[in-house]
This record gives C-alpha cells, structure tokens and sequence, in this order.
C-alpha cells in the first residue's frame, strides 16, 4: 500500500479522498493537510483520517510516501518542490502550473530526487478513450486529419465571486484550466503536440473575474487541425471528435463512442462507468512500486500548459500564436 496525505480539502479534493478511502488495495490516506481545520471537521469525522493544517509536518513524517494536491493552481510547483524534496512522491491535479516554466521546475525537482509526479488528467483513463486511442493505433481511422471538442458546464454560475476559482489569476482563460485542458491532453495524446492557436476569449454574461467563453482553432505539428471550445455559463457537455481519413470516432459524453467508416453506416458503443479519480490515483501507487512512467509525460504537460500560455497571447493580439 501506499501511504500518502491528501492536501486540499475543497470539494474536488474532497472528491479525489473519497474516490481511494477503503475502497483501494494500493493506496491508503494516513493524513489530510487543510488551510481551515473547521471546514473540514465533518470530513475529518466521517473518515478518521487525522487532519492537520501543516504541510511541513507531513512532509517530514517518514510514514507518508506520497502527498495528493488538490490546492490552488499557482501553489502547485511550490508544493511539488518541497514534496520531492522531502523525497515524497506527488500526485497533483492539473494543470500542474499555470507557466512551462513551471512544468520543467517542477519535473525537474521530481527526477532529481527520483520521486514519481503523476499529472491528474482524469480523462485519459476512461474506457472510451482508451478504446479510441487503439483504433488510432491500430490504423483505423487512417490520417488524422482534425480533431473538435468542447467542455462545457455552469460552474461560472457557480463559483463564488471571492472563491480562488473565480480569479482570472488562477483560472486564466475561462474554461481553459477547468475544462479545457482535460480535453486538449487527450487531442494531443492522440494527435501529438499543438504546434498553434488562434484564440478568442469573452466574458458576456459573468459577473465573477472570468470568461465564460473561449474558443480556439488548434494547428498540430503533424498537420492536422482541431478546434475548442470551452464555456463556463451554459449546460453541462463533453463532446471530442476525432476525424480521419478512413473515419471518425466521437465521443458524446464519457462512456458513448459513435464510430463511422468511409462507405459504411455508423455504429454506437457503449462503456461501463468507471470512478477515473480511483483509476487515475491508483495507477500512480502502481507507478511508485513498478517504476514505470505515469501516462502524462512531462512533454505533454508542457504542451498543454504551454498552450494555456499561448493562448493569452493569441487573445491579446489577435492572431496565431506559435507554441
């Protein structure tokens, strides 16, 4: 088993505890580090994990191998620093930093130390993408040619207008570091790295520090073309599509695929939910004990983060921007 501390009690935190708490036979939480204590009293209660509010103390207890952050963006590579060098392994929910810079600071300090750092992008381990990413391998959809997707949902409407996630600072681009990203990781692990974007960025109807509509025409390295969107003032929607010269798959939701062939009719598969935060933290214990990779390498996270960069600046000129 590994032992490890949950930091960031918030809701997604929360989420993340709940999704591996006497649930997983590979990892185990041992501790749970919080900013307020009172907030998290109920959790604390109903989960008899110990609850602290000093990550230094965690950091130095030689029971714990790992720490999970679900804290606020711009404390990300800080806290990874100081895990790895504490020699813990960390898991961290995307995006891992809001800079490229960040990303390598933060692999950097990992690899020094040879502790593992797991990137949380949920989505990857969803049956349908796998599935997609096998008929890609396999050849089935021929050339990839164009890649469209688009996360949605109210969590706008939702965020306080004090609350961490309402700041532009830390949720750059509406969308983007919330949903966005979930859906551009999986268009570059199927498409390889977005070479570069062309981006609008709105608020229309939001009174929070945020854009509620972000859109972006996406050139690959390998050619291929894609397209965004991501809203946070509108009706809950996942939708990836991924076009190729024999073919295309789409996702509509996480567990449906519809699949069309040149010259043939479409069909629909269905997938099993599964819990992707329990899969996604699991598979990290089992890169510790193995020592194998975690699928998000660090070229990926600096793709996708550096695209969360070049997106600003495409906003601000209103042209292309290279990656």
């Amino acid at each position: 088993m590994l032992n490890a501390a949950i930091v960031g009690l918030g809701t997604w935190g929360q989420r993340l505890a709940h999704s591996v708490h006497g649930k997983s036979q590979s990892i185990v939480l041992k501790a749970a580090v919080t900013r307020t204590l009172g907030k998290a009293a109920d959790f604390a209660k109903s989960t008899a994990i110990p609850l602290t509010d000093d990550y230094d103390a965690v950091l130095n207890d030689p029971s714990i191998d790992a720490v999970i952050l679900a804290t606020p963006h711009s404390q990300h590579v800080e806290q990874v620093v100081r895990a790895a060098r504490a020699g813990k392994h960390v898991f961290v929910e995307k995006p891992l930093a809001l800079t490229v810079a960040g990303v390598h600071e933060a692999f950097d300090a990992c690899e020094q130390r040879g502790v593992v750092l797991a990137v949380g992008q949920n989505r990857r381990f969803l049956p349908s993408v796998r599935y997609i990413r096998q008929m890609i391998q396999a050849g089935e959809l021929g050339r990839i040619l164009s890649v469209e997707g688009n996360h949605s949902g109210p969590s706008g409407w939702r965020h306080s207008a004090s609350g961490w996630r309402a700041s532009a600072e830390e949720s750059p681009w509406g969308g983007m570091t919330g949903k966005g990203l979930h859906v551009t990781d999986l268009m570059l692990s199927f498409a390889g790295p977005i070479a570069e974007v062309e981006a609008r960025s709105l608020r229309q109807v939001l009174t929070a520090d945020m854009d509620d509509t972000t859109l972006m025409l996406l050139r690959f390295a390998s050619g291929a073309q894609g397209y965004l969107a991501t809203l946070t003032a509108t009706a809950d929607v996942w939708r990836l599509q991924v076009f190729g010269s024999e073919g295309w798959v789409e996702m509509r939701g996480h567990d449906t695929l519809i699949i069309a062939k040149n010259n043939a009719g479409e069909r629909t598969i269905s997938f099993d939910p599964v819990d992707i935060e329990r899969a996604e933290l699991e598979e990290f214990a089992s890169a510790v004990k193995s020592g194998r990779p975690f699928p998000v390498s660090r070229a990926d996270a600096a793709n996708n983060i550096g695209l969360l960069e070049a997106i600003g600046r495409s906003v601000r000129s209103g042209r292309p921007t290279a990656i």
